[in-house]
């Protein structure tokens, strides 16, 4: 695929979960949520789809075009042996070596953490489901990205939905966010590299889909169902906040985050 003139930006989604039927009827496949959440006008921005999960994977001479990728989520273990995982590890080895600027959500933010060398596994303390409060770290070292974060919010809630975990970063990575369950909640390498275990562009509707399926296969008890579903009743997740995160670290342009941003105390 051949970059067009008019295109000032390029960026590509890697996916690492395969469109449920909700998201597909409501927005028309994941890519259309992240590309609502993260993306600008197509007069500006193109955006293209990998769906890794099925093998599909960016050509090698053209990575060189894009100026960032996203890596979703996914059902899959990031320390899994699949032959697509293996495969998406070696492309963000890659990368990291030509610097390109990758963000990686959830499932995405911990397969970046074990291809650059970190830790990764089953969290000791079960799913974490729902609404999140997240800490900001403040003392971080010198970098641009890291600088427009000094102006965010000291908490910020977050939608999650996991069960596996980050246990230990990569060399040279500084862990920027935590939460009482998780203490790896972000975590960065320069001003290139970005994790996020939470989910930054799921909406409300999203997770309660996601949740309504995990009950359906008995992967999750049903009280702890009910209690995301509380917490979602009385607050929303700080999406335009994250929105903003994400951005600023892939294009390097910022919008203070709301006043009014929702806390909670979880």
């Amino acid at each position: 695929m051949g970059i067009e003139g008019k295109y000032k930006r390029r960026y590509a989604l890697l996916l690492a979960a395969r469109d449920s039927e909700y998201v597909k009827k409501m927005y028309g496949g994941y890519f259309n949520v992240f590309v609502g959440a993260f993306g600008e006008e197509e007069e500006v921005e193109r955006w293209d789809l990998y769906r890794v999960v099925d093998g599909q994977f960016p050509d090698m001479n053209e990575l060189r075009d894009y100026d960032g990728f996203i890596v979703s989520g996914s059902p899959y273990d990031a320390y899994g042996d699949d032959n697509w995982i293996l495969e998406l590890c070696f492309l963000l080895q890659t990368l990291y070596s030509m610097q390109k600027k990758v963000l990686g959500i959830c499932f995405g933010h911990q397969v970046l953490c074990r291809a650059l060398g970190g830790r990764v596994g089953k969290s000791q303390s079960g799913w974490d489901i729902g609404l999140r409060k997240v800490k900001i770290v403040k003392d971080f070292s010198h970098c641009s990205f890291l600088e427009r974060l000094a102006e965010m919010p000291q908490a910020l809630s977050i939608i999650e939905c996991h069960q596996d975990e980050v246990y230990e970063v990569p060399m040279g990575a500084e862990v920027i966010a935590f939460s009482d369950k998780t203490g790896v909640e972000m975590f960065v390498i320069a001003d290139h590299i970005l994790g996020i275990q939470g989910h930054p562009e799921y909406s409300t509707d999203i997770l309660n889909n996601l949740i309504d399926r995990l009950l359906n296969q008995d992967a999750i008890e049903i009280g702890l169902a009910e209690d995301a579903r509380s917490k979602l009743e009385i607050a929303e997740p700080d999406r335009k906040c994250w929105q903003e995160i994400c951005k600023a670290f892939l294009k390097g342009f910022w919008n203070p985050c709301p006043a009014e941003h929702e806390t909670m105390n979880m």
